[in-house]
């Protein structure tokens, strides 16, 4: 782990501005999320306008690392891709390397000081409330994410992301609908709408939750796009405006990814949730009974300080009996900056991997069972791309399933299909996250 220093960090937030006149190839790895995927988009929006190329970071002068520091694993990821880009550069095939991202705005100078290669190192990217930057999609045309927000309204005691975010921000209804507009222009088929905390949207600047209200504009402006999905839905911000209009607009995926972290209530007060065991029942109870055909996502932290064995029960009785559509879990990564960082009754790592790989084993029967009511179903398949390994062979997904994290649908089709495509694939096989199906 990186530690701490009080030394400055060497920025160069105009670094490619300074050599626009070189044209140089510039190549972007990309680590983490799909909220990090679109400032990487930005980034390359940027280079792009000061005159540069843009190519695949293997034939590039100039590569940009856009890292992740949100748990432990994440920034050895992005410290092996800096080992990987300085070994690059040792050997001649890289002319400069830029950091930027979450793990660059917490540990800048420890960056610069421990690798002298890195030529610049740069904080997270500052959100736009009211200009919708250029972007180079790195999704596939038909699919797009669009930020709303940053950071996060809530300040759980566990979590990073206010220390390296700051302070919650709203994009104006605007920007985001001139955003919508222009993907939907562009052929655009869905929309991903994201950020840390897309349920507590508005409440900086129009002061109130205003998520219902902007789902309603973007629903009556989009005329190709079809689908549009929430992720990173803030449990304690779901209001019953939201849910109605989740139920009762046709573009809207029925599927809400909503972070539940654990279901002890002491464990929910200690990590800050602003939910009680009862509440976070009577909102589920609600979804399944106003919307009943949801997709439920949720993501749980296993091994928080202390968790004991009972509260470990607990959350494994509550994922038996809820049966969650989807749902990952964590070990618990204990991050300084954080309140949970400095408490007592840490859980010991191999109490944590055994409790995590409980949790998933039995998350892997739902979801298998889960799967099957789906056999012989007809279902809304959008295709995302065709197979390289056979002719007639497409990869697709259903509204309930969202792009990188969730499963798939492979289609055989007697005729040709695009990326893009909505088709009806009746389905034959159920797997424990994907299915597969023939086109109508």
């Amino acid at each position: 782990m990186i530690m701490k220093s009080k030394r400055r960090v060497r920025t160069s937030k105009d670094f490619c501005a300074e050599r626009a006149s070189q044209g140089q190839r510039v190549g972007i790895i990309n680590l983490g999320c799909a909220r990090n995927l679109v400032d990487a988009q930005v980034i390359l929006g940027n280079v792009q306008k000061q005159g540069h190329t843009i190519v695949d970071i293997k034939n590039s002068e100039v590569a940009i690392l856009n890292t992740c520091a949100f748990i432990e694993e994440a920034k050895k990821e992005s410290i092996d891709a800096i080992v990987d880009l300085v070994e690059l550069k040792k050997q001649g095939r890289l002319k400069k390397i830029i950091v930027t991202g979450c793990l660059a705005q917490r540990y800048g100078p420890e960056l610069i000081k421990e690798f002298k290669e890195i030529d610049a190192v740069i904080g997270a990217q500052k959100l736009d409330q009211r200009n919708v930057p250029e972007q180079i999609l790195l999704t596939p045309g038909h699919t797009a994410y669009v930020k709303i927000c940053e950071s996060c309204y809530n300040c759980c005691s566990f979590c990073v992301i206010p220390a390296i975010k700051g302070k919650f921000v709203s994009r104006t209804m605007e920007s985001v609908l001139k955003e919508v507009e222009r993907l939907d222009a562009g052929g655009g088929k869905e929309i991903n709408i994201i950020g840390q905390d897309i349920t507590a949207y508005g409440m900086d600047i129009y002061h109130q939750k205003s998520l219902a209200r902007l789902l309603q504009k973007i629903a009556a402006v989009t005329k190709n796009i079809q689908w549009i999905r929430l992720l990173y839905a803030f449990p304690a911000h779901v209001t019953d405006e939201l849910i109605d209009v989740i139920a009762g607009e046709d573009k809207i995926c029925k599927y809400l990814d909503i972070p539940l972290q654990h279901i002890s209530g002491h464990l929910l007060k200690a990590m800050n949730r602003n939910m009680t065991t009862r509440q976070t029942m009577a909102l589920i109870r609600k979804l399944r009974t106003r919307i009943p055909e949801a997709s439920l996502r949720t993501t749980f932290i296993v091994g928080f300080p202390g968790e004991t064995q009972e509260d470990f029960e607990e959350l494994l009785r509550f994922v038996e009996e809820t049966r969650f559509d989807k749902a990952g879990g964590f070990a618990y990564s204990r991050e300084e900056g954080t309140p949970a960082f400095e408490w007592p009754d840490q859980v010991p790592e191999n109490i944590k991997k055994k409790r995590l790989d409980k949790l998933m084993k039995v998350q892997r029967g739902i979801s298998q069972s889960v799967q099957e009511r789906f056999l012989g179903e007809t279902l809304n398949v959008l295709i995302d791309e065709k197979s390289l390994e056979e002719k007639g062979l497409y990869i697709g997904r259903t509204e309930f399933d969202a792009p990188e994290v969730d499963g798939a649908v492979t289609v055989r089709s007697q005729k040709l299909l695009n990326p893009g495509d909505f088709v009806s694939v009746k389905i034959r096989d159920t797997y424990e996250y994907d299915l597969a199906g023939e086109a109508v």
